[in-house]
């Protein structure tokens, strides 16, 4: 596989939350195709031979998979062929391409009875259907082998598609108080950590090839740090969301609040192993939120000035830092690679919050390969 920056990035799931901040984040890499469930249909695995043969890609990038986590408990057989077989599939594929894999699965394949934060080489026991059929996608990738990682995140959320976030944010427009899961602990994760973090990695892979890609083969933890419950969560939500009134939060016990699939009680886990082999840290869940639900104040203050003045009018919000270094400026595709390096020495959370901004200004500049 050659690290040259006009391979091909196939990015799948496009049209969900981690998808979607992936196709931009990727841009600059490569040639980024990113596919949707009518072209890349997971249940359908000839199909998904064939789009992956046609493309010949160098790198897969596979978020899309069967998350609805208490449906899964009504279809099982459905779930484990999109989570459990199709990864297996995609993974033959690629092995075949001397192209890399990277694959997601999930905290739920632990069973959340430990005390601490789950490593890597911690025993599975997934306690619902989801859970056993990411674990399932998992366990095909390892017997494939080849150039495939896969990256565990947790408690994913964002700005579009369906999550926790905006679920809290439409029942705060209409409930004064709300009882939330306090005794379930993890790690809030913003679906564009996920993608810058991501990105970063695909830079050194591209560039050191299949040299670079197979010793790192396996499984990491890639999720924010520090560690909240859902309770927790709701109420940073409400507390930078900048909401004219915010919902009161009741912590209840999940024993209140019943659900078709089990959830583990403790879903921490270390991305220690994902700092040692790429050196990368990940940002604390609170700052991630912060960012994320500032850049939601802004597009609303936006929409509503166009609301009111038509869509000519420019926006009253600040503009971008113009002290901004200037690596992220660069316009050539060709040195995303370099910038990805050149950041990495600058402080943590400040690395991941230019990463976000590098993204956005790519996707402006260089439009992906949408297959819709």
């Amino acid at each position: 596989m050659s690290g040259a920056a006009d391979k091909t990035i196939l990015v799948t799931g496009v049209n969900g939350q981690v998808g979607f901040e992936l196709a931009r984040s990727l841009q600059g890499l490569g040639r980024v195709v990113a596919v949707d469930r009518k072209q890349f249909d997971l249940s359908d695995l000839d199909q998904i031979r064939r789009v992956i043969r046609e493309m010949k890609p160098a790198l897969i990038v596979n978020p899309a998979a069967y998350t609805a986590v208490d449906q899964a408990e009504k279809e099982k057989a459905l779930a484990m062929r999109i989570n459990g077989e199709t990864p297996g599939v995609i993974a033959e594929e690629a092995k075949r391409l001397n192209a890399a894999l990277l694959h997601f699965s999930t905290d739920y394949v632990f069973d959340g009875t430990k005390a601490a934060a789950y490593v890597e080489t911690d025993a599975t026991n997934p306690q619902n259907v989801y859970g056993a059929s990411k674990l399932a996608g998992e366990q095909a990738i390892a017997q494939v082998g080849g150039a495939s990682m896969t990256m565990r995140t947790s408690w994913v959320y964002g700005l579009r598609g369906k999550n926790f976030l905006l679920t809290m944010l439409r029942l705060a427009a209409d409930k004064p108080a709300l009882r939330i899961v306090g005794d379930q602990h993890g790690a809030p994760t913003w679906s564009k950590t996920i993608a810058a973090l991501v990105a970063h990695i695909a830079a050194q892979g591209l560039a050191g090839g299949n040299d670079w890609w197979q010793p790192k083969a396996g499984v990491y933890h890639l999720c924010a740090g520090g560690v909240t419950s859902w309770a927790g969560f709701a109420r940073a939500i409400f507390d930078y969301a900048g909401l004219d009134k915010k919902p009161s939060v009741e912590a209840i016990p999940a024993s209140e609040y019943p659900t078709p699939a089990k959830r583990p009680a403790n879903s921490r886990m270390s991305c220690d192993k994902l700092a040692a082999a790429f050196g990368l840290q990940v940002p604390e869940w609170d700052d991630a939120l912060r960012l994320c639900l500032a850049r939601s104040v802004e597009k609303r203050s936006t929409l509503a000035v166009r609301r009111h003045h038509g869509p000519s009018y420019f926006s009253v919000l600040p503009r971008r830092p113009s002290r901004m270094p200037r690596v992220i400026m660069m316009k050539s595709s060709r040195r995303r690679f370099d910038i990805m390096l050149k950041i990495r020495n600058l402080m943590p959370s400040r690395v991941i919050s230019l990463i976000f901004q590098a993204s956005e200004i790519y996707g402006r500049r260089h439009s992906s390969t949408a297959l819709r």
